[in-house]
């Protein structure tokens, strides 16, 4: 089974979301963050489970 991504700003699921994005975090670039759409446009603040790096800055 595939486990489903979710938005770490809102934990909302990432299906069929075309404006959603993954990408390494930018500080310790090994944990993967994943953002919805709305989350992105509103720029919500998230925060890296591993080294603790927030963004958007």
């Amino acid at each position: 089974m595939v486990e489903k991504q979710k938005c770490i700003s809102c934990n909302k699921d990432i299906v069929n979301d075309p404006e959603s994005t993954q990408f390494k975090c930018p500080n310790c670039g090994s944990f993967v963050i994943v953002r919805c759409g709305h989350c992105r446009k509103i720029a919500a603040r998230y925060t890296c489970k591993k080294c603790g790096f927030t963004g958007p800055n």
